[in-house]
């Protein structure tokens, strides 16, 4: 049985379930503006797609993989990812500034940076010769670290200056999202492509599973919370579940909130 196929045609499914739900929720956006549903559908059909090469047979493209050093490379998911995370990070800013104007000039360095991450990551998954790998994979962790450093302190500033709910939203969504990045690069170099103390058909599993969740997960819990805010009737099922989810996060972001910052929230 070929596990690494069915992990990635289960994927291609909940990324079309997930496009689905977003393009639903857009007929009644509720105070969201719709280009934000545009880009939460599209992240998983652009995905899904690069995902599902993969599974096909694809002749002289191999499926969306190729061997380097007796490794193999799966170029079709940096494909996926040097458009669905700079998206994911469009996302997550539009959030960030949702009641203010646009700061273009972030949201385009924090965008572009991670193309820089992606590229690394693809160029290290290329090299033959392992320190010339694990050079790129630094280049490509210090990228994603001026990344983090971004979300979490410029653009973090920016929801202050829009009340307390948003600000605690962004925290929240942010915390989420930075988890389950943080997973890339450790899966990368337990990885195959690294240390290989996982084998290929987990690392498969692994790269299904993560960016299911930072890709729909995320994009879920966005849109349903920016949709919470804008509310004033009851709940849906789906925001029910998005609010448990953050009250989950908000026990995790109390850890490391200041405790003066946590009082002035409830004030």
């Amino acid at each position: 049985m070929d596990w690494q196929k069915i992990f990635h045609w289960i994927y291609v499914a909940g990324m079309a379930i997930g496009a689905l739900h977003f393009i639903s929720l857009s007929k009644n956006p509720r105070g969201v503006p719709k280009y934000e549903y545009l880009v939460a559908a599209f992240i998983p059909i652009w995905s899904g797609l690069a995902y599902l090469s993969m599974t096909l047979p694809q002749g002289n493209l191999e499926q969306g993989k190729i061997a380097v050093a007796g490794q193999i490379a799966h170029y079709a998911r940096y494909l996926d990812w040097v458009v669905t995370t700079p998206l994911l990070l469009l996302a997550l800013s539009w959030t960030a500034m949702h009641y203010i104007s646009k700061d273009w000039a972030l949201i385009a360095s924090l965008m572009m940076t991670q193309v820089i991450v992606v590229a690394c990551g693809l160029i290290a998954d290329l090299s033959a010769v392992p320190w010339v790998r694990y050079l790129w994979y630094i280049n490509g962790v210090v990228a994603f670290l001026v990344v983090l450093g971004g979300i979490w302190g410029p653009l973090r500033a920016k929801t202050r200056s829009q009340g307390a709910e948003l600000s605690n939203f962004y925290d929240k969504l942010t915390t989420y999202f930075t988890v389950l990045w943080i997973c890339y690069p450790i899966v990368w170099i337990i990885g195959p492509s690294g240390f290989g103390w996982i084998n290929q058909t987990f690392d498969t599993f692994l790269f299904c599973l993560i960016p299911f969740f930072s890709k729909v997960g995320f994009s879920y819990l966005d849109l349903h919370g920016l949709r919470n805010l804008h509310s004033s009737t009851s709940q849906t099922n789906s925001e029910h579940l998005a609010g448990s989810a953050f009250q989950f996060l908000e026990s995790i972001t109390a850890f490391w909130t200041p405790q003066r910052l946590r009082s002035r929230r409830r004030v």
